[in-house]
């Protein structure tokens, strides 16, 4: 697990989205972020893939049979981060 990478992922949820109320570290790497985990929408799925393809070079695609899985939780999302971004 890249917990440094999560962490990053944390942090950049709640800049890239806004959410004032919500501490980076408040959001559990594996708890659902979408419906009854953090409850974002998919507006906030287009707004965080941009924010990842600027900040890691990683394109995602949220269609409906992808951004679901890639999206489940920050663990999820970081293990696609990892294996997608161009190793320097």
């Amino acid at each position: 697990m890249n917990t440094e990478l999560e962490g990053e992922l944390q942090r950049l949820i709640v800049e890239a989205l806004m959410l004032e109320d919500v501490a980076p570290d408040g959001i559990e790497v594996e708890a659902p972020l979408f419906g009854e985990g953090l409850g974002l929408d998919s507006i906030d799925a287009l707004e965080l893939a941009i924010a990842i393809e600027r900040r890691f070079g990683v394109k995602i695609q949220p269609s409906e049979e992808a951004g679901p899985k890639i999206f489940a939780s920050v663990r999820v999302l970081a293990q696609y981060v990892d294996s997608h971004r161009a190793v320097p």
